[in-house]
């Protein structure tokens, strides 16, 4: 799962994965492709709702890992 947020010409979050997505520079649109990118490959269903409540990597590591453990 932490490839799609540690993907692509982001800064690294290995250093500080509880920095904000906004810190980090994430705008909506990285967040929307990490979410589909998320539901595709993991089948892992949320709203765009609950994305906007996670607001650090950390935090969406660990929502997306309570939901496979809970299918």
């Amino acid at each position: 799962m932490r490839k799609f947020v540690w993907e692509g010409e982001w800064p690294s979050l290995e250093d500080n994965p509880d920095q904000t997505f906004d810190e980090l520079g994430y705008d909506s649109l990285a967040l929307l492709e990490t979410h589909s990118r998320i539901r595709r490959d993991y089948g892992v269903q949320f709203s765009d709702e609950d994305l906007t409540e996670l607001t650090t990597p950390q935090e969406l590591v660990d929502f997306v890992n309570s939901q496979i453990k809970a299918a």
